[in-house]
Formats: structure tokens, C-alpha cells, sequence
């Protein structure tokens, strides 16, 4: 086994997941997670919920190529793409996984504007007089 590969995605960003056998170290765009996310733990802990439940956070590295959307919705598709992998890598893992919800794309995305409005649904400023 060389390395797998998997995409994960969030919003509008995509994440392209490459595990390798390692000590559990994570590089997104060439940078550290910790680097690239800065001072966020719960967010750092998201992106670790994969290899925490399955009991491989010691033993792949995670080297992720993301594009698109914010910081936030990237480590959701980086969450999503080391489920993807893991599954590939063992099936046992999958029935662990599917019960967290990890394996599931989230289909929320942001609703567009509509005319007449500020926004998809705020309305502007009523004035009686």
C-alpha cells in the first residue's frame, strides 16, 4: 500500500486526501494543520475525528490539497475526505463511520440572492412614512 487517495467536500470547497503510512501528521497545502488553521482546537479536532474514532492518529500521515470556500469549510472537507480514504483503506471502518455522520457529504450550501431582496431573505429597510 502505497498511499490512498480520496476527496472530501464541504460548501464549496474540495479537498483532495492522500493518507500514507506516518506518525500522524497532517500538511494542508504544503503548511502544518495547526499553521494553516491557526488557533482554532475545536476545528483541529474536527478534522481528527475520523482517525480518533477508527484508532489511526499514530499510524498515517494526511498530506491534503484544498481549494475553495473558507478555512472552516475546508477542514470539513478534509474531514470528509479522510473518512473517504480510511473506508478504502479498511471496510471494517466504514459501519464506525457511517454512524457518526462522517461518511455523508453535507448538503448545506449557501442559498442565492433573490431580487427585491438584501439578501436570499432579508428584506431592506420598511418605512410607513
Amino acid at each position: 500500500m502505497a498511499e490512498i487517495i480520496a476527496t472530501g467536500r464541504r460548501k464549496t470547497s474540495i479537498a483532495v486526501v492522500k493518507l500514507v503510512k506516518g506518525k500522524g501528521r497532517i500538511f494542508v497545502n504544503g503548511k502544518k494543520l495547526t499553521d494553516y488553521i491557526g488557533n482554532r482546537p475545536a476545528v483541529e479536532m474536527l478534522v481528527y475525528r475520523p482517525l480518533v474514532l477508527t484508532d489511526n492518529q499514530d499510524k498515517y500521515d494526511v498530506r491534503v490539497k484544498a481549494i475553495g470556500g473558507g478555512v472552516v469549510a475546508q477542514c470539513g472537507a478534509i474531514r470528509h475526505g479522510i473518512a473517504r480514504a480510511l473506508v478504502k483503506s479498511n471496510e471494517e471502518y466504514r459501519n464506525v463511520l457511517r454512524l457518526e455522520g462522517l461518511l455523508t457529504r453535507d448538503p448545506r450550501v449557501k442559498e442565492r440572492k433573490k431580487y427585491g431582496r438584501k439578501r436570499a431573505r432579508k428584506r431592506f429597510q420598511f418605512s410607513k412614512r
